[in-house]
């Protein structure tokens, strides 16, 4: 049975084959050059440095990339690191397609897809149903299959579709429980939140920020998206309807601080709020809690204000 990355424990020797997910220039202070990486299989990530790297290792070792890795799992600052004693590009007959190489949704794509259309057909509002359609006629498949951060919650294959669908269930229950709750525009609010992030990310192979993703955010690129869509409808953008989804939308963050140019008012936006707190934080906790042994703390988590949780052994 081949050992995945994260099954690797202090001062073992690793001989994988990883696909790099990051591959950054770095100096040391003495001016030296190397390669800042994170390697990753279908189990994680595990990061490590490449010291003193040459021009070709440089132009070679690139994000995307199936390569042969060898080293020392070790941990520095409490977190593990493979310290690389050697390393090289996958050769003829060798693994080289990345998508084995990385952590998918655990619902398979066509499952989620009819799990969205089952949502849309929910959305009872007709300018939301129309909105919600028409993005999704756009973005369905970068839906499906992106993740939905680069390396904090969900952040894997088919993570976005994942996160916003569980949100749509939650928001689904909570209007079951709370009636003076409008389901429509929770749904539709869970549905679209996050879809900006099919524009601020680059896709689900060697995850990265694009220039625009990094200047402007996937929050106010998905309002720009329903603005835009809203046009092509010929909405009314002053309209009720049209204000508080935007609203709901734009608050998500809930803090000014945290992304969002408004904080949430109205109870609608404050709910989105909450629940994408909520599953945000179970997932990251929970991938964390599944490489931590029983009685044990997990590794800090840098979502999470750097905090550690503990794994009961009664679990």
């Amino acid at each position: 049975m081949v050992k995945l990355l994260t099954d690797f424990q202090d001062t073992e020797h690793i001989d994988s084959f990883a696909l790099i997910k990051s591959a950054d220039i770095r100096l040391t202070k003495n001016g030296k050059t190397y390669l800042s990486m994170v390697f990753s299989d279908r189990s994680g990530d595990l990061p490590g440095n490449l010291w003193d790297a040459t021009e070709s290792q440089i132009s070679r070792l690139l994000p995307g990339k199936i390569v042969q890795l060898q080293g020392v799992r070790g941990s520095y600052q409490d977190k593990p690191q493979v310290q690389i004693t050697n390393i090289r590009l996958s050769g003829v007959g060798e693994p080289d397609n990345p998508a084995e190489f990385m952590a998918h949704a655990p619902i398979k794509e066509d499952e989620m897809d009819d799990e969205l259309n089952d949502f849309i057909l929910m959305i009872t509002n007709p300018t939301w149903n129309r909105l919600v359609r028409k993005l999704f006629n756009v973005y369905h498949d970068q839906f499906l299959r992106y993740p939905a951060a680069k390396m904090n919650h969900h952040a894997f294959a088919g993570g976005l579709a994942f996160h916003s669908l569980s949100i749509a269930k939650l928001a689904k229950s909570v209007s079951a429980q709370y009636t003076q709750l409008n389901q429509d525009l929770l749904i539709a609010g869970a549905l679209l939140h996050d879809l900006g992030k099919v524009i601020e990310l680059s896709g689900p192979i060697a995850t990265k920020y694009t220039v625009v993703g990094s200047l402007i955010g996937h929050i106010t690129l998905i309002d720009e998206q329903i603005v835009l869509a809203a046009n092509e409808l010929h909405f009314d953008l002053q309209s009720e309807d049209m204000v508080i989804l935007r609203h709901t939308i734009l608050s998500h963050h809930g803090q000014l601080e945290y992304g969002s140019p408004v904080r949430p008012n109205i109870l609608e936006a404050e709910i989105l709020h909450q629940i994408d707190e909520m599953d945000a934080s179970i997932q990251m906790i929970t991938g964390a809690l599944e490489k931590t042994a029983d009685g044990s703390f997990s590794d800090r988590i840098f979502g999470l204000d750097n905090r550690r949780f503990f794994k009961s052994s009664s679990e």
